[in-house]
């Protein structure tokens, strides 16, 4: 088990299991960060004591200053206070675990990588939007990646003690089918974002239970899957199912298959990535098949649901398209959640940004310059299309 960590995105529902295994286990929390939620952001400074804390909104590092004036932490405020604490404030961490939200968490990512430590990933985005730039940078500072979506995980798990060159003929990579699983384009038209934020299974912030439920979560997971285990899409099987006890399974090339399984929480993930390659005892609920009964699996409707379509179409052709689908996606979703759009002008603005843009993007190596660019042009074709900017 490690010893120190640094938590970014610390009051959102993975950095707060996140630090509940820190306080079970004695882990000093050097550093905690946060965009906009002073009050908890308090009270984790009050709790667990860290060297220094963060709030990417600038506007409201006033009101944390003075809530935690009597708490001797360093303070730091900005979207760049993200890469700053990844760089150098938490010295003597061991492990970045990045828990924030969309692209904000790519650059904290390659930051801490150029500082030499380990990442535990929960922010999907980094490997979506940067995966080439984030795996090369890695690879060249001897940096662990460990991941912490549940699925990427169990995958993970699956490998272990396997040689992932030549023995994984293809990944089975599983999806709860969000709110909405089973029902038509057509259907879809007339959800809301009430709808669309009640998940069956998991307890997630607004934007990403959003891209569950537009399987846009599972085409990110996609994209994420090619940069970490170094496979193509023609090797990765989606699966709905509904009960998300499997949390995602390996196919080996003799036949077998391996499957991570466990209730559907994010406590093993986390935990497993702070305590790699050893297992620790948890508290969580034990999984009891008999209980089930039984477990469903279905094919995905990639017409229905076009977002996880087009993510299979953005990290087919590589570059930066998957950094264009992703920036789309992340200036739509705001645009549904305040109903100026519908449900399905998400993935039509997704695969629209993708064919405007496809032809103008950098080809081979891009930057992070690059990375941010097309970003920057994916969220301006999604305000100019809905009339202005967000």
């Amino acid at each position: 088990m490690i010893k120190h960590v640094s938590v970014l995105g610390s009051t959102g529902s993975v950095g707060t299991q996140a630090l509940e295994i820190c306080d079970a286990y004695a882990i000093q929390v050097e550093a905690v960060a946060a965009y906009s939620n002073v009050k908890l952001l308090e009270e984790q400074i009050r709790r667990f004591r860290p060297k220094a804390a963060a709030i990417a909104d600038a506007a409201r590092y006033a009101d944390l200053k003075l809530a935690v004036a009597d708490c001797p932490v360093t303070l730091l405020s900005g979207p760049e206070s993200l890469e700053e604490m990844a760089a150098t404030i938490y010295a003597d961490g061991e492990m970045l675990l990045n828990a924030v939200v969309g692209m904000a968490g790519l650059k904290p990512t390659l930051a801490a990588i150029e500082a030499g430590k380990s990442i535990a990933l929960a922010n999907k985005e980094t490997l979506v939007a940067g995966g080439d730039l984030v795996m090369r940078r890695a690879r060249g500072k001897g940096v662990s990646i460990l991941p912490v979506d549940s699925e990427h995980s169990a995958i993970f798990q699956c490998l272990s003690g396997h040689n992932r060159d030549n023995s994984i003929h293809k990944i089975i990579l599983t999806a709860s089918g969000g709110p909405f699983r089973g029902m038509s384009l057509e259907e879809l038209e007339k959800v809301t974002p009430e709808d669309a934020l009640k998940h069956p299974n998991w307890s997630m912030g607004r934007k990403i239970t959003i891209d569950s439920a537009t399987m846009m979560n599972k085409g990110l997971e996609v994209i994420e899957a090619v940069h970490l285990f170094g496979v193509t899409t023609r090797q990765i099987e989606i699966v709905v199912h509904p009960e998300s006890v499997v949390h995602s399974a390996v196919e080996f090339v003799d036949g077998a298959v391996l499957a991570q399984m466990g209730m559907p929480e994010m406590t093993i993930p986390i935990q497993y990535a702070f305590s790699y390659p050893d297992r620790m005892p948890t508290p969580v609920k034990r999984l009891s098949l008999t209980d089930y009964g039984a477990l469903y699996f279905y094919k995905p409707d990639l017409e229905a649901f076009g977002a996880l379509k087009a993510c299979i179409q953005a990290v087919d052709v590589g570059g930066l398209l998957p950094a264009v689908a992703n920036g789309a996606n992340e200036a739509a979703v705001p645009l549904f959640l305040e109903k100026r759009i519908g449900f399905n002008d998400i993935p039509r603005l997704v695969t629209g940004a993708m064919d405007a843009l496809s032809a103008s993007l950098k080809e081979g190596k891009y930057t992070l310059e690059d990375v941010v660019k097309a970003d920057r042009q994916a969220r301006e074709y999604v305000w100019q299309s809905v009339g202005g900017q967000n």
